[in-house]
């Protein structure tokens, strides 16, 4: 018997340390080549030179680096629409090379996919191809030209924040009304398969990289999120993990997201969370800001590290959420020679005018700090708690055949 608890204690050791291994923290680095390009200054919080800054963030506790990628952003003039794959080969390399999780963001557009806008690249329309067909042909083919550059992606997201769907102008386009409140019912087979042949691709050309199906409506209205991922279960399209961006500065309060985060857990107890985009700013507020949170988190390096660490302190309570990444971490202005120097972002994790790294990109490292919901989850004597092997909670006893964690011990369901 003694032997028996022994290896129960130590295969739940052995698996809380698997969970914990898990989680994937980090932020979007899209554009850090071009800032490289243009010589801007990065220096840590003490003014010393950062040599090389994926292997800086690194040594802060970061894993995971996200890069996001354009069919032909020569289409766009934007200066931050510059991503094309040979662009996307060099740094995803850079970061596999500097033992980082890279996560590969596929826009499937020339510009910005958001909800409001899903472009249909411009080379589509010179092709006499179904979209799903194209989706399939091009994400492979990208795939397989990352892997043979040395840059697999570990992360995949099938679709930037596609609420509304994607490849609009081509029949994907699920938003039946201005107002964003409802869906069009006869496009939703066509995205359905648009994303059944996304994630085929994937499957096929990164077979073990965990797939994410990326939202934005999650803390501002939770239930059309949930009846979104309600309707990806109907089509049975195969995906890991769900995504999610939070601004507060759009979406309201940490609370508003926490609500909507025990919504998806609820309904999908099955699929880890990610939050694969957030931000806020450390000195003034971002054009268009629409919701004034100052009051609780000032616009200043304190104010921005410390919405840091409530978000982070909120999350730990979901044990499905297991990834949190920051958008646009690298903007920088400080040295900066070329067109990047003006308009920049001022929610980054760089100081625009002294390009020391902010407090906030420190605090990060705390979410993955070795601490996670199921282990706090399974100290509550007398609750019955039942996990998965990769650490998320369960409503109640598994229905599926298998292995999973109650109170503190492996138990088999046959």
């Amino acid at each position: 018997m003694k032997r028996i608890k022994y290896f129960l204690a130590t295969a739940l050791l052995c698996l809380t340390t698997a969970v914990q291994a898990q989680k994937y923290v980090g932020g979007d680095l899209s554009m850090l080549l071009r800032y490289e390009e243009q010589n801007a200054t990065y220096l840590d919080k003490d003014g010393k030179e950062i040599a090389d800054v994926l292997v800086f963030v690194k040594e802060q506790g970061w894993n995971t680096v996200r890069v996001r990628l354009f069919v032909d952003p020569s289409k766009d003039e934007d200066k931050c629409v510059v991503q094309d794959i040979e662009y996307a080969k060099a740094l995803g390399k850079r970061i596999k090379d500097a033992g980082l999780y890279f996560l590969l963001d596929f826009h499937y557009s020339d510009t910005w996919a958001d909800p409001k806008q899903q472009n249909t690249p411009e080379f589509y329309f010179n092709i006499d191809t179904p979209p799903e067909q194209y989706i399939y042909h091009y994400t492979k083919a990208s795939l397989e030209a990352l892997a043979k550059a040395g840059a697999t992606p570990d992360l995949i997201q099938i679709g930037n924040e596609i609420s509304f769907g994607m490849l609009w102008d081509s029949g994907c386009k699920v938003l039946a009304n201005s107002d964003w409140t409802d869906y069009l019912d006869v496009n939703w087979n066509l995205f359905a398969s648009a994303l059944k042949n996304a994630s085929k691709a994937c499957r096929e050309a990164c077979p073990d990289a965990k797939i994410i199906i990326h939202t934005e409506q999650c803390a501002n209205n939770p239930t059309l999120d949930v009846a979104f991922f309600k309707r990806i279960k109907q089509h049975e399209i195969d995906y890991d993990i769900i995504g999610t961006s939070y601004y507060p500065y759009f979406k309201g309060e940490i609370s508003k997201l926490d609500n909507g985060l025990s919504e998806l857990e609820k309904n999908f107890p099955d699929k880890a969370i990610q939050i694969v985009e957030t931000g806020y700013p450390s000195k003034w507020e971002v054009q268009g800001t629409t919701f004034d949170y100052t009051k609780t988190y000032p616009y200043s390096h304190e104010g921005q590290r410390k919405y840091t660490a409530d978000l982070i302190t909120m999350l730990k309570k979901h044990p499905q959420v297991n990834g949190l990444n920051w958008w646009y971490a690298e903007a920088n202005a400080k040295g900066c020679t070329g067109d990047l120097k003006e308009g920049w972002y001022n929610a980054s994790l760089f100081d625009n005018e002294t390009g020391k790294a902010l407090p906030a990109l420190y605090e990060l490292k705390e979410f993955n700090d070795g601490t996670t919901a199921i282990s706090s989850a399974i100290s509550q004597e007398g609750k019955e708690a039942w996990y998965t092997l990769d650490g998320r909670k369960l409503e109640g006893k598994p229905s599926h055949k298998g292995l999973y964690i109650m109170n503190q011990k492996k138990v088999i369901v046959k």
